[in-house]
């Protein structure tokens, strides 16, 4: 259940913006704890009946999950990761 997962995605999703802020990188939040529909079209954007956030998604592109997105930011990937560059 989702709740449980809270404490981890509120990090996650508290690095995924600490990241895109000091890159300059402009975001906008979807809160989809209240929203049924909101959640279900993320997981149908990430292809994942069972996706959690934070999902990371570009205008209707998904760009993937917090992994992949940490993954870039190593590989120094992040412009790709995001469909940016």
């Amino acid at each position: 259940p989702l709740p449980a997962l809270y404490p981890q995605i509120k990090s996650q999703q508290s690095e995924v913006t600490r990241i895109l802020d000091g890159k300059r990188i402009q975001y906008q939040l979807v809160d989809i704890s209240q929203d049924n529909a909101l959640r279900d079209e993320m997981r149908a954007l990430a292809g994942n009946p069972k996706a959690t956030p934070p999902q990371i998604v570009n205008g209707d592109q998904y760009c993937g999950d917090y992994e992949l997105f940490v993954e870039a930011v190593e590989q120094n990937t992040l412009q790709e990761f995001l469909k940016l560059a």
